[in-house]
């Protein structure tokens, strides 16, 4: 496993800003203290979208503009199986994955005429990846290596026969986008805006393509993704096949570990393929919530959001999104093993609290 050195370094840097930045930035809203397992994310002024230099950049993150996003407390790791579970066991709440599949509700995400399937498919399930891909025939269609599961849940990542025993550090998945906000809901807690997202990723930087940097060369020793050729054959130079514990890797400048890789992570943005190409730059954007419609021209009858960070499924050459700019959509209620969430606090909210 690869540990972090860096904690002192980073206890420090976050202590300067706290006393230092802060004061120039938010002096007149006094920051609470830090709740356990998050960490200050400062107010920042930072270009959002691909960079220039971004070779692997896609047209939905183009142009990048520059924004301003107030600081807020964020997890330090994705959540967990552990953290998860106590949520579950406090309120007995049954995640989507776990509930029988209303064709009613369904059909209205699917093109007119699509018929019913049979009722054996329509029952409680989740997306996993198929591990047992051995050829795909070109990289259009990702049915080739994603298998619907019956019985693949949060508890049983794989399907019935599995479980997350031994498991509490890794990072919950088969999580849709209502387990989010109810988990949120519970923890006195929110999502992440995509801006917000994206400010924590860039640490104390500004303008970079990494969590680390630029330097392209540094992802196996700071992510965990795909190395070889996907999705028939995971060379492991990062350590990992497939999912890893949190803090497995070095965190960012600011303490946030494994903001590129291991898990997708759900912000509470639409996901819009033209919001940045029709956003007005003229005026200052602050602390900007995405776009106010989804849009997806290949998913036009389901309602999409922003997922951050990309996955241990990511490799170079099919979607890179171990990149900070890079975004793809998920429809509300799709789950799958690759997916998870962290959440964040703004002041406002923790004083409300106290």
């Amino acid at each position: 496993m690869i540990q972090n050195f860096s904690s002192l370094k980073i206890t420090l840097l976050t202590a300067f800003l706290l006393v230092y930045g802060c004061k120039k930035n938010e002096t007149s809203t006094p920051i609470p203290k830090t709740p356990e397992g998050m960490i200050w994310v400062p107010k920042k002024t930072f270009l959002q979208g691909a960079k220039e230099t971004d070779k692997y950049a896609m047209p939905r993150e183009k142009p990048a503009h520059e924004v301003t996003v107030d600081g807020f407390f964020m997890d330090i790791t994705e959540v967990t199986n552990a953290q998860f579970k106590k949520f579950v066991e406090a309120t007995n709440y049954v995640t989507v994955a776990e509930r029988p599949i209303i064709w009613e509700e369904m059909k209205k995400q699917l093109p007119p005429g699509t018929e019913k399937p049979h009722d054996s498919i329509l029952q409680p399930g989740s997306l996993i990846f198929n591990k047992n891909v051995k050829a795909v025939v070109g990289m259009e269609n990702y049915y080739q290596w994603w298998t619907w599961k019956i019985g693949a849940n949060w508890k049983h990542p794989q399907g019935p026969n599995s479980s997350i025993e031994g498991k509490d550090d890794f990072p919950v998945v088969h999580i849709a986008m209502q387990d989010a906000l109810a988990y949120c809901k519970w923890a006195n807690r929110r999502l992440p805006t995509e801006a917000e997202w994206e400010s924590a990723a860039l640490g104390l930087n500004t303008n970079t393509i990494f969590t680390w940097g630029n330097d392209a060369t540094l992802l196996d020793k700071n992510a965990n993704t795909w190395q070889g050729i996907f999705p028939v054959k995971n060379e492991s130079k990062d350590g990992f096949e497939f999912i890893a514990p949190v803090k497995s890797y070095p965190s960012n400048s600011i303490g946030l570990y494994d903001m590129s890789g291991n898990v997708w992570e759900i912000t509470s943005d639409y996901f819009n393929v033209n919001y940045y190409s029709e956003l007005d730059i003229s005026t200052p954007i602050i602390n900007p919530k995405g776009a106010e419609k989804p849009y997806n021209p290949n998913n036009p009858y389901q309602v999409e959001y922003v997922m951050k960070g990309g996955s241990f499924l990511c490799n170079a050459s099919y979607c890179a999104s171990f990149r900070i700019s890079a975004k793809m959509g998920f429809a509300e209620d799709s789950a799958s093993d690759h997916m998870g969430f962290r959440t964040v606090a703004d002041v406002g909210m923790l004083q409300k609290k106290q």
